[in-house]
């Protein structure tokens, strides 16, 4: 399962909330773009003093960042549940966090998920995502998986792509749901659209073994490729065999050869068969090559350098 490292960051938001006070966020949103987070912080505080929950969870946000004023857990923390206590989404999907990473108040699984629940029920996708974390590993609350199952599937509804991901893991796996392939592909593509290497190279998988699709050895390459290209060395690994057998790419020792080769690099010390498996199929080809076409894949993959896919 992925974790929530992409989900948890963090990013400013100052909303414009009526007449009243229009223009005092309408500045603070140009002086925080601009980096003047000391004159953002002065127009923001009375406004969260005064009661406004969007600016209390910027305040929040801004003493967390340390942008405009020390760097302040506990100040964050006090301003989220101010927030929070109101109904501001963000601001309980941001306390949620707070007691989840223990940063201004003790760490307590039981108040994160109490907090992401308020958040997700709101239809915050980020806390439906984390909701679903902490029953999928049973923090905070019993391990459930069909509760899990519930919260990723609200969170990837809303175009979350690693809750994408996870719930295609789950579909695959048969937890929490009854195993099903084609909606494992479903949910894979979606998160591999996104840029999710796992969900690339297990929907590359799903094409070569002919699990919820048509065996379709081009489509599994294509995914392949994208996952290796971003550094994943399983994926690196069955392209470099792909490459090596001619299916679904012609037949290129010199391509198999760079791929195994960076697969052993990347591959860690805990993955010790693997990667001397990739280098017994790196020799192989080698085998069967050129000293010319050995010193090219070599150049190739010392120059090869991964690519990030954005979202």
């Amino acid at each position: 399962m992925r974790g929530p490292s992409a989900a948890l960051i963090l990013i400013i938001s100052f909303l414009i909330v009526g007449p009243a006070i229009a223009d005092p966020f309408e500045d603070a949103t140009k002086a925080y773009y601009r980096g003047d987070y000391e004159i953002a912080y002065r127009l923001i505080k009375p406004l969260a003093e005064q009661g406004l929950p969007e600016a209390q969870f910027n305040l929040g946000l801004m003493y967390e960042k340390g942008q405009g004023v020390p760097q302040n857990y506990a100040e964050a923390v006090k301003w989220y549940r101010k927030a929070a206590e109101q109904g501001n989404a963000k601001g309980q999907y941001n306390l949620g966090m707070m007691y989840y990473t223990g940063q201004g108040v003790p760490q307590n699984y039981a108040e994160a998920v109490k907090w992401y629940r308020k958040a997700a029920e709101q239809g915050n996708a980020e806390a439906q995502y984390n909701l679903g974390m902490m029953y999928y590993t049973g923090q905070g609350v019993p391990q459930d998986y069909a509760e899990a199952v519930k919260w990723y599937r609200k969170a990837a509804e809303h175009g979350f792509a690693e809750a994408q991901y996870n719930l295609g893991k789950m579909y695959y796996t048969g937890q929490g749901v009854l195993q099903d392939y084609a909606e494992a592909v479903k949910w894979y593509r979606k998160a591999a659209e996104q840029g999710i290497t796992s969900a690339q190279f297990n929907l590359g998988l799903m094409y070569d073994k002919r699990q919820g699709v048509p065996q379709n050895y081009a489509e599994a390459v294509k995914w392949y490729r994208k996952a290796a290209e971003q550094g994943s060395a399983e994926a690196q690994y069955n392209l470099g065999k792909m490459y090596y057998t001619g299916q679904g790419v012609p037949k290129d020792y010199v391509m198999a050869h760079m791929w195994f080769n960076l697969t052993t690099s990347r591959y860690p010390a805990s993955e010790k068969e693997k990667r001397e498996w990739a280098e017994i199929f790196r020799d192989i080809a080698a085998s069967k090559m050129t000293p010319a076409q050995i010193a090219e894949a070599q150049r190739l993959a010392r120059e090869w350098k991964p690519k990030m896919e954005f979202r």
